[in-house]
């Protein structure tokens, strides 16, 4: 039998590997693995965590649903898997590509274990439109794209030219096989954490499938208007559900095909590719921290800018906003960023740690890509010397205030020509500030460790 490992793939078809499972011919064992590493049971409790598993939730009843078997376990992947190899009969194992330097070092890990066993390892690319070598190749270029636009163009034109479906299977055309039930226990979730899966379980959610139909119906004309007015969000909320993999990325792609008004979304949704892209053509993308000396900025700010009292008002709503529904719209992402590496010179890192938690729809890659945009750093990075102000960015996407209203309510009575400019507690000047963070990261840039 082999050994399927569910990821960032938390779906029960259009998965490239279930093509893979099905030429196979024999039943298998379907496992998600609660990785420590990744989800301890303190961040399951914050909403990063809490969106993950309410996915895993999902996944079992759409596995129980098609009268298949998944196992939920927890533990360090590799020591699960050879547990697994030592006392049943696996003959292959298979899971969906990842490219986080963690991802890399689990799946080298279960690589080696799966050797000791004599068990070969098929990992699958699924989680983008395209690979980024074959893009590549079809590029003709020696480097990589450092550019959005160029890069947009060319994928444009490689989708449509080389676009290739997902599988036509489900886990239903699958057969899955029972765990022993001694690695069960062995692998048991902790309490905690199983506490709030049946929470999640109880809870009635669209269907993804849903959730994007009805977006396509009645937001993508608006997309392009509404995008950044985060006081009156005209987004799809699907981000969360692409990057724990409730929803195929080709299923998007797919749908949008033909639609009036696609072109917009398209755009964004090739941003996404672009940071894949990163992850795996920049050498330095997860190590930009290595090769710039962060030394001289601070985290003196950090922890007003967390807890939403820098006396910036679009800035504090914002981050309460995150703090409470673990919910903040992209241009919100930018601005505070930028406002957190820029005006408070705080390292990008403390920021990025911060997001992982507390965005729902967290990805590492897209959450730092976003990260190294808004402190200059990398490809297509926002120039050192273009900083946003958050009061006319608040101005500009939310005239009459409506959001600050909503976030802070004690500014319930300020006027709309008032209500975004920086309270008299503000704990920074944001005219000094953008002129110190130029002169700062000017230095700090020009300084790349070789």
């Amino acid at each position: 039998m082999y050994l399927f490992i569910h990821r960032k793939d938390l779906r029960v078809k259009d998965m490239k590997a279930f093509s893979f499972l099905h030429e196979l011919g024999k039943p298998g064992l379907h496992l998600v693995i609660v990785d420590p590493q990744l989800l301890s049971t303190e961040r399951g409790k914050d909403h990063s965590g809490r969106y993950f598993l309410d996915a895993v939730a999902r996944l079992t009843r759409d596995y129980a649903k098609a009268g298949r078997e998944l196992h939920l376990v927890y533990g360090n992947p590799e020591d699960v898997v050879e547990a697994v190899c030592s006392v049943h009969n696996v003959s292959e194992i298979v899971f969906h590509e990842d490219y986080t330097p963690y991802a890399v070092r689990r799946d080298q890990a279960i690589r080696e274990r799966a050797g000791t066993a004599s068990v070969p390892v098929y990992a699958i690319q699924d989680h983008t439109l395209a690979e980024a070598e074959a893009f590549q190749s079809f590029t003709e270029k020696k480097e990589p794209y450092k550019v959005f636009t160029p890069f947009y163009r060319k994928m444009k034109t490689y989708l449509e030219l080389f676009y290739r479906p997902g599988s036509p299977y489900s886990v239903r055309d699958l057969q899955t096989a029972e765990l022993d039930a001694g690695l069960i226990e062995r692998f048991s979730v902790p309490s905690e954490i199983a506490a709030i899966l049946s929470g999640s379980a109880k809870t009635a959610e669209p269907e993804p499938a849903e959730v994007l139909a009805a977006y396509l119906d009645d937001g993508l004309l608006q997309y392009d208007d509404l995008r950044d007015d985060y006081g009156n969000p005209g987004t799809s909320g699907i981000s969360g559900l692409l990057n724990t993999g409730a929803l195929s990325i080709r299923t998007v792609y797919e749908e949008l095909q033909g639609r009036e008004g696609a072109e917009a979304w398209l755009r964004q949704l090739i941003w996404r590719e672009f940071y894949m892209y990163q992850a795996q053509m920049d050498p330095d993308f997860f190590r930009y921290e290595q090769v710039y000396d962060l030394s001289g900025l601070s985290d003196r700010h950090f922890e007003a800018w967390r807890q939403g009292r820098t006396g910036i008002p679009v800035i504090d709503a914002a981050m309460r906003q995150l703090n409470e529904t673990g919910v903040m719209p992209n241009r919100l992402r930018m601005i505070t960023a930028m406002f957190l590496t820029k005006n408070l010179l705080c390292p990008f890192p403390l920021g990025e740690a911060y997001f992982r938690t507390k965005l729902a729809d967290y990805d590492n890659v897209l959450n730092r890509g976003g990260w190294l945009w808004s402190s200059s750093i990398g490809f297509d990075a926002a120039p050192y010397f273009r900083i946003m102000n958050p009061v006319t960015q608040s101005e500009r996407y939310d005239p009459q205030g409506r959001y600050i209203r909503t976030w802070l309510p004690e500014l319930e009575g300020v006027p709309a020509a008032k209500i975004h400019q920086p309270r008299p507690d503000a704990i920074v000047d944001l005219k000094l500030s953008r002129l110190e963070a130029i002169e700062r990261y000017k230095v700090l840039l020009g300084g790349r460790k070789e």
